[in-house]
């Protein structure tokens, strides 16, 4: 891998440009450490223009958000014939949007929390849309992450203003019933469970500032649960990983509930990396460095581009150097 040249995407366009410079600088630093022939590649909308120009031979993806982690940075680098670490283009559209994800949760009898979407133009209908869902619920943009535009509603008249302030950032929205429980993130490479983490913020819940802010939150690993308890949530978060058919690293978000049931709230594809993130706190207890993990996310990039159509061979070909029309070739 050392003599491959590796372009770490970093920055993006979305609200969650912020954690993308932090995720992709710590994966460089990594990867340099380690021999490799890394640079970055800072994503606005010229980034085709750089990918071609710097013609690297493997992308490590270290976006999120919009653009970055719902498929179409993928897309794109398929269409260069570019390997890539992670999800999939329909594995990362199907995640980033948590009402399809939930709909594949359901159908692979999945636990996951009561909810209902709703855009815009329905908000003159809100209190017949809410009905008897009751409260508290969670209303977030259906296709964001870090917890960015997330507002936990107590009561009727915090409603309308939590779904204005999400569509800030979406046009759709998802009110999702309120579990009351303790706070799970598991980590899964290569279809594999590596562990968990329990996350007990120290005020408020689990926001962007909590998420980002050094000693704001208390991380517990393993969490503090029964050990059948515990197994139970790693067996439905490899579940959870297979049911968007998903690659390389993710991390599933759960809440065990106070009477000790398990629920899947979503799946990130591009989990952070940052100094605070919760994917390298599970690995090193797992026994897995920084670099080692950074290195594992990138061993599984020279099959990205393949997966379903059958271009194995062409991919490999175009990974190594050569002509990369051949990736556009038909494989027989």
């Amino acid at each position: 891998m050392q003599s491959r040249k590796i372009g770490v995407l970093l920055g993006g366009l979305s609200s969650e440009r912020e954690v993308s410079l932090r995720t992709g600088e710590a994966v460089l630093a990594a990867l340099r450490d380690r021999g490799h022939d890394a640079i970055p590649i800072y994503v606005d909308r010229d980034v085709d223009v750089a990918l071609r120009q710097e013609r690297i031979e493997v992308a490590f993806v270290a976006l999120h958000g919009r653009w970055g982690e719902d498929g179409s940075i993928q897309g794109l680098l398929e269409m260069l014939g570019i390997p890539y670490t992670g999800s999939d283009v329909l594995a990362s559209a199907l995640a980033m949007h948590k009402g399809k994800a939930k709909e594949l949760f359901r159908l692979h009898n999945l636990p996951t929390p009561a909810y209902y979407s709703l855009t815009a133009e329905q908000m003159p209908d809100l209190a017949d849309v809410h009905g008897d869902f009751g409260f508290p619920c969670v209303v977030k943009p259906i296709r964001e992450g870090s917890s960015v535009g997330v507002t936990i509603v107590e009561r009727e008249s915090q409603l309308a203003p939590a779904i204005e302030r999400a569509l800030c950032f979406d046009d759709e929205i998802l009110v999702e019933r309120f579990i009351t429980g303790r706070e799970i993130s598991v980590a899964v490479l290569d279809g594999r469970a590596l562990g968990a983490v329990e996350i007990a913020p120290r005020d408020g819940f689990y926001d962007y500032a909590n998420k980002y802010t050094r000693g704001a939150t208390d991380y517990f690993v393993p969490p503090r649960l029964s050990p059948e308890r515990y197994r139970g949530v790693l067996a439905h978060a490899q579940r959870a990983h297979l049911a968007l058919g998903c690659s390389g690293a993710t991390r599933v978000d759960m809440i065990v509930s106070d009477s000790g049931n398990e629920f899947i709230l979503e799946v990130n594809t591009v989990p952070g990396l940052t100094p605070t993130s919760l994917l390298p706190k599970i690995a090193d207890a797992a026994g897995i460095s920084f670099g080692e993990l950074c290195e594992a996310m990138l061993a599984g990039a020279s099959l990205a581009t393949s997966r379903g159509r059958g271009e194995r061979r062409v991919v490999q070909r175009a990974y190594v150097g050569e002509d990369r029309r051949e990736a556009f070739l038909p494989h027989h």
